[in-house]
């Protein structure tokens, strides 16, 4: 029987000379990261000839994203891919009457928020029909003993989905070969508004924002050149937040920014420790990080917005910044082959 470390491995040795392995992570973040299906539609739509996706990771709405991008990439059908992410969030988005007069007193609720306290409900003290539904949807979009199957193919791209472990606080990844409605349900699992999931033969889990926002380190794992982050929350904002509800937002931001930042700042530091030869080993190479960020400050409570015609312009607006983001790093491509061709030149001439 193949391990997933041993699929790892064979993964490795299929590594062609002169393509890119990249690794894409999708930061959670509600219903923002209906940025993040658009970005992904966008990159999949029109992947670089000498592109490799060999890994996706996300956390919470992100791990939705990530996960409904491989179930295409998996089976080397992207355009499969690209329509489920488009179906998927039409499917979540309040179009029924009283989907949206639930989504519009919602908003109201945390509307007020912004203005005074008001009191807390646990979710286990409410029915679990939204947590019902949720899962419903989920599952009628994917075939997962079909999926953990083609997981094991040494071939196959690796999946990783960030969630924690309430009573030991574990990190936990979940793999393509572990993957289950309760694991994508456990990602998502935000406190205030779902009771803890139970991962058969795991343990009960909460959304992946308080561990790992996205998974970066074990995508490296892959033996990538380059990962690819999406960014849901900002890393920056203009004003010192005086407001309590301004206050709350910024925490979040951070918070949720945590767990991403040390992680990257980890392979940054690799980087220069490479370049500086430091680091010498054959496995230790350079990596490229970039990011497709969402750089509109929406705030906290837009995050539970199912509005469809919100939900249709986050997703227009990441395909956008997908355009942008590939033409960026094409720029930079010729750019740093053009540095190469002077500086061989100039060689030959001293």
């Amino acid at each position: 029987m193949t391990t997933s470390q041993d699929a790892g491995a064979e993964r490795k040795k299929t590594s062609a000379p002169g393509r890119s392995r990249v690794a894409i992570a999708c930061q959670g973040g509600g219903s923002h990261t209906a940025f993040t299906a658009g970005v992904l539609e966008g990159l999949l739509g029109s992947i670089p000839p000498e592109v490799d996706i060999v890994a996706l990771s996300g956390t919470s709405g992100g791990a939705l994203c990530a996960a409904l991008a491989w179930d295409g990439l998996v089976r080397g059908e992207p355009l499969r891919a690209i329509a489920k992410l488009g179906a998927f969030w039409g499917s979540v988005a309040a179009t029924k009457p009283l989907d949206r007069m639930i989504n519009s007193s919602l908003m109201h609720i945390m509307s007020l928020r912004d203005q005074m306290v008001l009191p807390e409900v646990s979710p286990y003290h409410l029915p679990p029909w939204g947590e019902d539904d949720f899962r419903r949807t989920i599952g009628s979009y994917f075939d997962f003993p079909e999926l953990r199957k083609l997981a094991r193919r040494p071939s196959s791209p690796r999946l990783c989905i960030g969630a924690v472990e309430v009573l030991s606080g574990h990190f936990e990844i979940f793999t393509g070969e572990d993957l289950c409605v309760e694991c994508l349900m456990a990602s998502a699992a935000i406190p205030e508004l779902f009771r803890a999931v139970t991962v058969p033969g795991k343990g009960v889990y909460w959304d992946g924002l308080f561990s790992h926002n996205p998974p970066i380190f074990e995508l490296t794992e892959n033996d990538v050149n380059e990962i690819w982050i999406i960014q849901i929350n900002p890393s920056t904002c203009t004003n010192v937040p005086t407001e309590t509800h301004e206050i709350l937002d910024r925490r979040n931001a951070l918070a949720g920014n945590l767990s991403m930042e040390q992680e990257l700042a980890f392979i940054e530091m690799n980087n220069r420790a490479i370049a500086e030869g430091r680091l010498k080993q054959p496995k230790n190479q350079p990596i490229h990080l970039a990011r497709v960020a969402f750089d509109r400050h929406l705030g906290y409570r837009s995050k539970l917005d199912r509005r469809p015609e919100f939900l249709l312009e986050l997703r227009e607006y990441g395909r956008t910044k997908s355009r942008w983001f590939l033409q960026e790093r094409e720029s930079k491509k010729y750019a740093m082959a053009a540095l190469g061709m002077i500086a061989s030149s100039t060689a030959s001439y001293d």
